[in-house]
């Protein structure tokens, strides 16, 4: 017998010793009070004992594990202690409290029994455990379960999926229990800073997303799947390339000029990119808002954070899940250019506009329009020659989860391939098929060593392969723009790949230069060491102590093998009618090669205190005290001083009080160091505070309590800050000396130029965090048994100290290189609202609608502008970030408006351009300052910003009985794109360079001198005028798409028992599918100046998803 058992039997001895009695109450008339969902056995007698000045005595180890229903709400105690496994007696006066196992062994007899789910179909791989007993099993595929267990014993159900249900054994040996499908229960438990929180208790801004929600999108990139999914963020996919489709995403919109503005992603607590995990491996994904939710992360925090957690095995047989789906894509929208004969009789068009002659002879024209000689009339669709009408992608999963009581693994593999729409040339001994192939591990496992002591370990990682042509991607799409479709073909018909001298073939680039393979691998472990300190001692309950190492490596390669490609140019055909060509390029035959390699490494460590613990069943207290360090390694520094390890220390703490599920407040803070400062500088304190209420669980809420199930009040208000202040400096506090080359200053004895240093960047002693206040007023409102379920936030930051290079700083200061300081200020607000029905209509018709809007407005308090600037219609102060700023467009010029036309003298009173001579049919500006003129000092704020200030998601799931179907429409608004391009507009390019966009016809002509057209004038060169940047090029970018559609079949349970499976499932899908905009160019998020960048692609598949 160890020390911790004599101490507890000679407490109980005590106890029972003492003449504790009864005060005019019979033990037989006592009844319990179970005011929350469950509590424990400890609190109940608790209560009795404050209530009728009574005590009990009783052995805690017995005591303390047992959980009592709000089903045992006033019964009788001797009842309900008869139920629970326990006997009370009175002895001389006292009350004893036994288990009745103490008094006599329990007799034990074989329990068959059976379980079924609402539908009655028989349920495998329910694990049952006899409570307080190492005893469990499993049913069997048909549902059938056998175990030994004695009278008044407690049997625990639980399977993914389903409520746990515990039952009591009577007298009967058949059972036959029935387990309810989960629905999203809105009192989940919710994983916030450094650990978890009962979700009725939150009163920070935090929203969580269901796995399954993230695997909806066809895509390799999680940050995709965010848009319109949930509220509180902004996100745009600014490309579709395989490897390089990540969405740009910001909480709460942007906040901050600085080098910094991402948020920050922990996965199992650690901080790891968010695209690198495979949405397969998520258990739980939460994202944390305001400041009361971000404080404990300090100088990380100020972006907002993302947790993630992984999967982690549960007790049970091995559960096999496997899912495949495979897909074909295409591009939602390409920009559409006119064939050769339109090309060539609108450069035409543009010549005798500017009083020249036609570029191209008539007999050309109709040479080309018969289709007589393609080798020296051509007509190419150059945008069609590079690029597949469609292309292919493809995912694969396997999922392994299952373990005992002592051990439980989870292992997830993931596959997922996806091949480009950029042609490939099938005759070439090589690969230059534009796609990618990732594969993704994660490993983890549970080890109880003790009731009392659990280590969890975890390997993870990912392996990345991406192939593409000799010549970047953005580069063939450009030339596939920049080279006129009547040019050159593709390839002559005598094989030969042809090309204009000092121009380029876009199909020979993307497909006879050769390839690049990027190659990268990263490797994840981690080791958490938990220990349950309250079951050691059992006067410190609740406290909770754990040790969390890991390292991360990651490692990238770089190959390529390229070569430039033989090309002709051809001047016509000989007497034999044979094609006479001449070199233009003499190409390589083989392949060069180069490479380059790099890498990072990072170890973290964290240790930790938490402590949740509920006093006389309504005083819920939460405590968390936590110190970590990490170290990273950059391999592919540049610079010896980026080669240094980056390191960051801290501790946090939280404190948090719940009264009775009705009032709430909670205190944390995080104080942490950072490298980036000097010494007296490093560390900061970021505290924050918060309080809610919950009026729907006071007395006087009964009568509405009907309608209204739950109403919640909370506001937050904290600091957060921002280590990461520049990209490219590091140590800004250290002033730097940089060394001249060849600098005339002397001579040595060898009569070479001597060496020479000069200041560099100046130090900023004083440079310190950049900081953010928030403030943070939400609702949550729950009505009808939370069938409805309304969640709105209003929230408001000030972001200061953001570090920038000052505007102000005269150059007689004397600075070889601008100085920086923590000068600049920027406010944002907003508001986020989001929405969540789910009703079953009867036991065959399941209904869920959700929506969520996001709206963030930021600006510009203080950018350091000079005062002329900072006070003129050109300032960024008092604007938006990413505002643009351009000359207001009030038209075209007509002939009217000349004095001179063809001399583009304009008649008096007329602001006159001061950006080259103008003509009718140019673009007419506001002479904003009255000054006579329009020049640089008429720019003013137009449009919406770049990144949109809205985003909105909505959508609706159903299932009736194995059918099942859902949808998502997610839009965004209030942001503008500017479109630009030196031969943007038809003709400047003269016909030597440049496409021409298929709506040319939309144009001011003399035959039709509207305003009211998308093209200017027809110019053969590039005009100046016309090409500023304006509301004329400025477009609404606002756009509504359906993102993803679904569709599935569940096959019945009867079925897949005979074939030895428990869930059965085949989906078609589809993700941005249509696309409502007022701009038809081209897809609008992409952002695009000219259309080319790679556009987001169109996916429909099908696949399987299957549990054994």
């Amino acid at each position: 017998m160890d020390v911790r058992q004599l101490r507890r039997l000679t407490a109980f001895g005590l106890l029972f010793s003492l003449p504790w009695t009864v005060f005019g109450q019979d033990l037989k008339d006592l009844k319990a009070s179970v005011t929350n969902n469950k509590e424990p056995l400890v609190n109940v007698l608790s209560k009795l004992e404050s209530k009728y000045k009574i005590r009990f005595a009783y052995n805690l180890d017995d005591i303390s594990p047992i959980m009592v229903e709000s089903s045992y709400n006033n019964v009788l105690l001797t009842k309900l202690l008869e139920e629970k496994g326990f006997k009370v007696s009175e002895h001389t006066g006292n009350i004893v409290v036994t288990k009745t196992g103490n008094e006599k062994r329990k007799q034990q007899r074989r329990i068959n029994g059976v379980v079924r789910d609402e539908q009655n179909v028989k349920l495998g791989g329910v694990t049952i455990r006899v409570k307080g007993s190492t005893k469990a099993t499993s049913t069997d595929e048909y549902g059938n379960f056998i175990i030994e267990a004695g009278k008044g014993d407690v049997l625990q159900l639980m399977l993914v999926g389903f409520v746990p249900k515990d039952v009591v054994v009577g007298e009967s040996l058949e059972l036959n229990i029935k387990l309810v499908q989960e629905q999203g229960n809105i009192d989940e438990v919710v994983v916030v800073g450094y650990g978890t929180q009962r979700r009725e208790s939150v009163i920070g801004a935090i929203t969580t997303i269901k796995p399954e929600v993230l695997q909806s999108n066809q895509t390799r990139s999680i940050s995709n799947s965010l848009a319109g999914q949930v509220a509180g963020v902004i996100a745009v996919q600014r490309s579709g390339e395989p490897g390089y489709d990540n969405s740009d995403f910001w909480i709460r919109g942007i906040n901050t000029f600085g080098a910094n503005a991402a948020p920050l992603v922990l996965v199992d607590g650690i901080e790891r990119s968010l695209n690198n995990i495979s949405p397969e491996e998520i258990a739980s994904f939460s994202i944390l808002k305001d400041a009361t939710a971000t404080a404990v992360y300090g100088v990380r925090g100020a972006n907002g954070v993302i947790l993630i957690q992984t999967k982690r095995g549960k007790q049970g047989k091995p559960k096999l899940t496997f899912k495949t789906d495979y897909g074909i894509s295409e591009p939602t929208k390409l920009p559409q250019f006119v064939g050769a004969v339109k090309y060539m009789e609108t450069i035409n068009a543009a010549n005798i506009l500017s009083g020249m002659a036609p570029s191209f002879e008539e007999s050309r024209i109709k040479r080309t329009e018969m289709g007589y000689d393609p080798d020296l009339y051509a007509n190419v669709n150059w945008m069609d020659a590079v690029t597949k009408p469609y292309s292919s992608n493809g995912r694969l999963s396997f999922d392994i989860n299952g373990g005992s009581e002592r051990l439980q693994y989870s292992l997830i593999m993931a596959y997922f391939t996806e091949k480009g729409m950029i042609v490939t040339d099938d005759r070439q001994n090589y690969d230059s098929q534009l796609g990618m192939k990732k594969y993704n591990l994660r490993s983890n496992v549970d080890l109880n060593l003790t009731s009392s002591t659990k280590v969890a370990v975890g390997i993870g990682g990912f392996i990345n392969e991406r192939r593409a042509p000799g010549v970047g991607i953005s580069s063939i799409l450009s030339r596939a723009m920049d080279t006129p479709p009547n040019s050159h073909p593709v390839v002559y018909s005598n094989g030969q790949i042809a090309k204009i001298a000092a121009r380029y073939n876009p199909w020979s680039d993307a497909t006879q230069t050769g390839y690049q393979l990027r190659f990268e691998s990263n490797l994840e472990t981690s080791v958490n060491v938990v220990q349950d300190i309250g079951m050691l001692f059992p006067v410190l309950e609740g406290l909770k102590g754990s040790v969390l190492a890991s390292f991360d490596s990651y490692n990238i390669h770089n190959q390529k093998r390229t070569k430039t490609p033989r090309t002709f140019f051809a001047t016509g055909r000989n007497e034999e009618g044979e094609l006479i060509t001449t070199d233009v390029d003499q190409g390589q035959e083989f392949l060069n090669y180069s490479r380059d390699s790099g890498g990072d490494r990072t170890i973290y460590f964290e240790s930790r205190l938490n402590y949740n613990r509920t006093f006389g069943g309504k005083h819920n207290v939460d405590g968390l005290m936590l110190f970590n360090m990490r170290d990273f390694v950059d391999q592919r520094a540049s610079t010896s001083i980026l080669s240094l390890p980056f390191r960051n220390t801290g501790i946090a703490a939280r404190s948090a009080y719940a009264y009775d599920n009705r009032y709430f407040a909670e205190f944390n803070f995080g104080y942490n160091g950072s490298e980036n400062f000097r010494v007296g500088k490093r560390f900061g304190f970021f505290p924050s505070f918060a309080m809610g209420w919950m009026p729907s669980n006071e007395a006087f809420f009964e009568p509405w309590r009907a309608t209204v199930s739950k109403l919640k009040l909370r506001g937050s208000w904290g600091l957060v800050g921002n280590d990461q202040l520049i990209d490219t400096r590091r140590f800004a506090y250290i002033s730097t000396i940089d060394e001249v080359s060849a600098y005339s200053f002397g001579y040595t004895n060898n009569f070479n130029y001597a060496k020479a240093w000069r200041e560099g960047d100046f130090g900023i002693a004083d440079m310190t965090w950049e900081t953010a206040e928030k403030l943070n007023a939400g609702l949550e409102l729950g009505l009808w048994n939370n069938t409805v379920h309304i969640q709105a936030d209003w929230f408001r930051e000030k972001r200061r100290d953001i570090f920038m290079k000052r505007k102000t700083i005269p150059e007689t200061a004397g600075f070889n290189l601008t100085p920086y300081a923590n000068f600049g200020k920027v406010d944002n607000q907003g508001v986020e609202v989001e929405f969540l029905v789910n009703h079953q209509i009867n036991k065959d018709w399941f209904l869920s609608a959700r929506g969520n809007v996001t709206y963030a407005k930021n600006k510009v308090v203080e950018f350091d502008e000079p005062d002329n600037l900072k006070y003129s219609t050109r300032a960024q102060t008092g604007q938006s970030l990413n505002q643009h700023i351009g000359l207001i467009a009030e038209g075209l010029y007509q002939f009217k408006d000349f004095e001179d036309e063809s001399k583009g003298i304009l008649k008096e009173g007329i602001a006159q351009p001061m950006f080259g001579k103008v003509r009718a049919g140019d673009i007419k500006y506001r002479d904003l300052n009255k000054d006579g003129k329009v020049d640089a000092y008429d720019r003013a704020p137009i449009g919406k910003p770049y990144v949109p200030q809205t985003i909105v998601g909505f959508g609706l799931n159903t299932r009736y009985k194995n059918f099942d179907m859902g949808f998502l429409f997610q839009g965004a608004t209030n942001f503008s794109n500017m479109l630009q391009g030196s031969t943007l507009v038809p003709g400047s390019g003269g016909g030597g360079t440049g496409n021409i966009y298929a709506n040319v016809d939309d144009r001011w002509t003399p035959e039709n001198p509207s305003s009211n057209v998308i093209w200017p004038r027809l110019s053969n060169i590039e005009s100046s005028n016309n090409m500023m940047y304006s509301t004329w090029w400025l477009v609404d970018a606002s756009y509504l798409r359906l993102k993803n559609m679904e569709v599935g079949y569940t096959l019945p349970k009867s079925t897949q028992q005979k074939m030895w499976m428990n869930n059965a499932r085949v989906f078609l899908r589809g993700s941005n599918l249509l696309t409502f905009s007022y701009f038809k160019m081209w897809d609008p998020e992409i952002g695009s100046q000219n259309g080319l960048k790679y556009p987001l692609q169109r996916i429909i598949s099908g696949g399987v998803d299957i549990t054994f």
